[in-house]
Order: structure tokens, then sequence, then C-alpha cells
């Protein structure tokens, strides 16, 4: 799952309607990083940030699709997030996508990151139970 290239992050609106995005993503243990980007957006206040300032509880899906049917998987991870723009959490998050995305390499994020404490998560696969 860790070698996943992208997720959804769901978090909640001021109206209680799901906000759903794919994000970039990497994990530390139980702590998931994920970057305000340079890829193209409207704004850089962005509705996840505001989102999990107001209400930090989130859901996140990793998931693996072919037209094989007995390779699917997916994970789902639950956690409270909080919005990191200096210090050593910015510091490190960065640092561990940069790691993964060469893309993040040759054009560091920008803004701020997004920091999940993992406290929940839960697979299936086609296969029969993850190892």
């Amino acid at each position: 799952m860790a070698s996943a290239r992208v997720a959804r992050l769901a978090t909640v609106e001021a109206d209680g309607r799901a906000h759903l995005v794919p994000v970039c993503f990497a994990l530390d243990q139980d702590t998931l990083y994920s970057a305000v980007d340079a890829k193209p957006k409207t704004t850089t206040a962005l509705r996840r940030l505001a989102n999990v300032a107001a209400r930090p509880d989130v859901t996140l899906l990793v998931d693996h699709y072919e037209e094989d049917w007995e390779r699917l998987w997916w994970v789902r991870l639950r956690g409270r997030a909080r919005v990191e723009s200096s210090g050593p959490p910015l510091e490190l998050g960065l640092s561990l996508l940069a790691d993964k995305y060469p893309q993040y390499r040759r054009r560091p994020p920008p803004g701020p990151v997004l920091v999940v404490e993992l406290n929940e998560a839960r697979a299936w696969s086609a296969s029969g139970p993850p190892g």
C-alpha cells in the first residue's frame, strides 16, 4: 500500500457533505503526509485544508484495480489531520514525499503539509486476507 501512487482523501464540508480529492502521499509508520503541490489549482486556499481545520477527522482510500479481479485490493485509513506550514513536521513530510515522487524532487511543493495521525486501518483483498 505504501508504494501506491495516489490515495483519495475525504474531508467533511461545513454543510456536512463529503469532499473527496485524489492526493499524493507518503507514510511514516502511523503518520501519513500529503502536500499542497504545484499541480495547477484554481486557488491555493484549498477546501481540504479549511475542512481539516474545522473538522480534523479524515478518511483515505488507497486501492488497486485491474481487469484481473483476483488482484483487486483496497485499504481504508482513518485519522486526525492537521495542517503544518513550518517546522519539523513540514520538513519531514516534504522529505518523505520527495523520496517517493521524483516530481517533488524536481519541484518541491510550495504549500503546507497535511499530517494525518492514523488511528484505524481496514483492508480487503480479492485473493484473501491481506498479508
